[in-house]
């Protein structure tokens, strides 16, 4: 199978990022051959304001690229994973012209959200989830600016009134029951919507298993990842929790004393922690579209304590692979760590039970067998099948 991946990189490298690098290695590792089709947003500043509002509803310059790396490379599937802002979404037209199937995975909430993560001012919103996305202008949802969220607005407007979304799209992968649910509440075609979580790649821990002890935190240290919360459960529990990572909200990490800040860790340090801690902490409060550092702690044999919103429930089972508290709940969460801290033996329990989903659910075979269904789907469902123009 010959598979055209689509991407337009983020400034700064995060999960999505990762997730499309691993789905590469994961495809060139079985043989396929694979071209890329990418932008990285490093461009955007050397670009108008003008010329990168233009580009972002439809990029004349990614059609015509796009239509000779079809021609050149003739892909069987177009498998989509961002187009904003460079790529824009000119290219599933080109790919319909050309009678592909074109695969769209759904990272995050951005064909719903103009800010992507359906929250404002700290809360989840949904004002815009089935609706015109014009309340975001007036809150200025993205970047704080209304400029920038009417461009995207316009975007998401034009193509939802122009049928894009609709009929441009052979299937789109939701990350779980959650997000597959949310898209339809949002007007997507319900039969063109599959599920199929993300996956990671680690070996089973060593045995016997470290002695567990602590609580450690991993991911981007901004507001919505649920720091305020994470910081005021600690010093209420008297615990010091470990947070591995760094974004805008560092300097509130810095300022807590029962938070101890290790900066950026690189992948192996990282599990080196997660084998050795006795819960991950994920206190987010927005809807998260999936949580890869879930799956890494499972991986590890981590059991998880997260808040009860988005797809974490779909991933972390209540006294069996993890604990749940309400979302912006700091009470809440002091609770779960010290109940925790009070029972080492069912939390090492719950630990091996995260291996187990891990294995069953989230390994690269469980994903390469689900993804090369849905290409297959997809390709027999395209008008013209692999054709090409």
């Amino acid at each position: 199978m010959r598979i055209l991946i689509v991407h337009n990189a983020y400034q700064h490298k995060g999960g999505e990022d990762s997730v499309v690098e691993a789905e590469i290695a994961l495809l060139r590792a079985r043989g396929h051959a694979l071209a890329l089709f990418t932008r990285h947003n490093d461009a955007i500043g050397s670009m108008s304001k003008a010329r990168l509002a233009a580009q972002t509803i439809w990029s004349g310059r990614s059609a015509d690229d796009f239509a000779r790396c079809l021609r050149s490379f003739r892909p069987d599937v177009v498998h989509v994973h961002n187009v904003f802002p460079l790529i824009s979404p000119s290219i599933y037209w080109v790919a319909r012209r050309h009678k592909l199937a074109l695969v769209q995975t759904l990272h995050n909430f951005r064909l719903l959200c103009p800010q992507a993560m359906l929250l404002r001012e700290g809360r989840v919103c949904e004002d815009c989830v089935g609706a015109a996305p014009w309340r975001a202008v007036v809150h200025a949802c993205y970047r704080d600016s209304r400029a920038q969220s009417a461009v995207v607005a316009l975007m998401l407007g034009a193509h939802r009134l122009a049928g894009t979304w609709r009929n441009k799209v052979t299937r789109y992968i939701a990350l779980n029951d959650f997000g597959r649910d949310k898209f339809i509440e949002g007007g997507f075609p319900a039969a063109r919507i599959v599920v199929k979580p993300h996956f990671v790649d680690l070996p089973a821990p060593p045995a016997p298993a470290p002695e567990r002890a602590g609580f450690l935190f991993a991911g981007r240290l901004s507001p919505e990842k649920g720091l305020a919360v994470l910081a005021a459960a600690a010093a209420a529990s008297g615990a010091v929790v470990r947070v591995a990572g760094a974004g805008p909200a560092a300097a509130l990490v810095d300022a807590q004393a029962n938070l101890l800040p290790m900066g950026h860790l690189e992948p192996d340090a990282l599990r080196h922690h997660m084998r050795g801690a006795l819960a991950l902490l994920v206190p987010s409060i927005c809807n998260e579209t999936f949580g890869l550092v879930i799956i890494e702690a499972f991986a590890c044999g981590l059991p998880v304590i997260a808040s009860r919103i988005g797809g974490f429930p779909d991933l972390v089972r209540e006294g069996e692979t993890g604990l749940l508290f309400a979302p912006g709940d700091s009470a809440g969460l002091a609770r779960a760590m010290d109940w925790a801290a009070r029972h080492p033996a069912a939390m090492a329990r719950m630990g091996e039970r995260a291996r187990l989903c891990y294995e069953a659910r989230y390994g690269p075979e469980q994903n390469y067998a689900a993804l090369m269904a849905i290409y297959a789907c997809a390709i027999a469902q395209c008008e013209g099948g692999n054709r090409h123009a």
